[in-house]
């Protein structure tokens, strides 16, 4: 079954995310493109409730900078509703505690996905936490 629209971008996302370094990023990003998907990927880690804004300007920031959105305010706002979409699925594992992982964010025409891969504790007692959001806007 060929994935498109909404769930090929999700699928993607998710892919960003779970990339180990910036190498397969690279690789990842080369081989979406040629299907016609813009990707993007940034790491993040720190305190999940004190750093949630600054988790949401990376995202949108690594989106415009590798050309995933245009600097407009709707697509700005698409990439991040849906990180705040992914992070409140985090939410309850997180509050308290630190996090540590990738976004990732796919768009392929007016299909925008963003996904989370974190580690979520305290020192080596971590748990997992994906989470995943989606919007469409006008292309």
């Amino acid at each position: 079954m060929v994935l498109q629209g909404s769930r090929k971008v999700a699928k993607v996302a998710l892919e960003m995310a779970l990339t180990e370094d910036r190498e397969q990023e690279k690789e990842f990003k080369a081989r979406f493109a040629k299907e016609g998907i813009k990707t993007a990927a940034v790491d993040y880690g720190g305190d999940f409730l004190t750093s949630f804004n600054k988790i949401i300007e990376r995202a949108v920031v690594a989106a415009k900078r590798e050309g995933v959105i245009r600097e407009i305010h709707a697509e700005e706002g698409a990439v991040a509703g849906a990180l705040r979409e992914a992070m409140s699925q985090i939410m309850q594992k997180a509050l308290g505690l630190n996090i540590g992982g990738k976004i990732g964010i796919a768009r392929q025409a007016d299909h925008i996905s963003v996904a989370v891969f974190f580690g979520v504790g305290l020192l080596h007692l971590d748990e997992v936490a994906v989470g995943l959001g989606h919007r469409a806007v006008v292309s």
